[in-house]
């Protein structure tokens, strides 16, 4: 790593940095949203309790993009109906990311995540481009929501891993230190002990270093005895996967009635996306279009005899 780089990190910066510890089968992925985080957290009026757990949601969402190789996008739900609803975070392989909270109508955020409730529950889902869909679900235990996505990854993926969230309402910030499957000759579910060396030495990050460090800092601060790899930066940024097509595609699901239920007097309905604002109108001729059975083609007809 450079010594040249600046011990506090570039303001107004959304980027991941992937590394990988030299000789030891321990990679990770450091994750930092500051411009884009501010705009999420603007666009929705959760609590600022929901918010802090949606922001370290959105952290987790970009360190697992980063942590894998895919076409599509990985995101991340905390739902506990009875208590905090639910809180949606995504990010792409483009780098994209978008987040928003939906809580229950007059309910009072729990003052902890112990006190979200028994319905409470994680689901990370992968998402690749041409329709492959996977989604592990885990319960949500413990006091920080980084010990339950420790334990998906012990349980789902067998993979000793080391996670750190943390999320103001400026900054959202995250890293993962995870050891590589079968490197060395060790089997997936046991740790090494490279790794829980450098787990020991994860855990000393404080929650301010996370926010403001400098990438290159960071991983010098806590691994200063092993050579350290960092990957180029990867840019992050606010955006959204809606389009006319997915908004066509969910008017189909809701089926014909509803639909038309929601025309108005000028035989009109807009769609508007939770996540971005965009608004798309579907007009009388546009539902007509949307429910028209699709033409059937029959055989070719045979020969007439003359």
């Amino acid at each position: 790593m450079s010594e040249r780089s600046s011990l506090i990190s570039p303001a107004g910066g959304d980027w991941l940095r992937p590394f990988h510890v030299e000789g030891t089968g321990v990679r990770g992925v450091i994750v930092r949203l500051g411009p884009a985080w501010r705009t999420l957290a603007g666009r929705d009026a959760a609590p600022p309790a929901l918010l802090g757990w949606l922001g370290q949601c959105q952290a987790a969402a970009a360190l697992f993009a980063g942590d894998i190789k895919l076409r599509g996008g990985v995101s991340v739900q905390m739902r506990a109906p009875s208590s905090v609803g639910t809180l949606f975070a995504e990010c792409t392989d483009a780098g994209t990311v978008r987040a928003i909270a939906r809580s229950p109508r007059d309910a009072r955020p729990p003052a902890s995540l112990a006190d979200v409730g028994a319905d409470a529950v994680l689901a990370i889902t992968i998402e690749r481009t041409g329709g492959l869909r996977y989604q592990g679900l885990v319960p949500l235990q413990g006091d920080r929501l980084e010990h339950a996505f420790e334990g998906y990854f012990e349980r789902s993926e067998q993979l000793p891993t080391a996670i750190r969230l943390v999320a103001t309402d400026t900054v959202s910030a995250g890293m993962l230190l995870q050891q590589v499957p079968g490197e060395g000759g060790i089997g997936a579910r046991t740790a090494s002990a490279d790794f829980e060396r450098l787990a020991i030495l994860f855990r000393t990050l404080t929650d301010e270093e996370l926010l403001s460090l400098a990438p290159e800092t960071i991983l010098r601060r806590l691994f200063v005895e092993d050579d350290v790899r960092i990957q180029p930066e990867r840019r992050l940024a606010f955006g959204c996967s809606c389009s006319r097509e997915r908004v066509t595609a969910v008017l189909r699901a809701l089926g014909e009635a509803e639909v038309r239920a929601a025309l108005d007097a000028r035989g009109r309905t807009e769609v508007r996306c939770e996540f971005c604002g965009q608004a798309y109108a579907f007009a009388g001729a546009d539902v007509d279009a949307l429910f028209r059975p699709e033409p059937t083609n029959g055989p070719a007809p045979g020969p007439t005899r003359g």
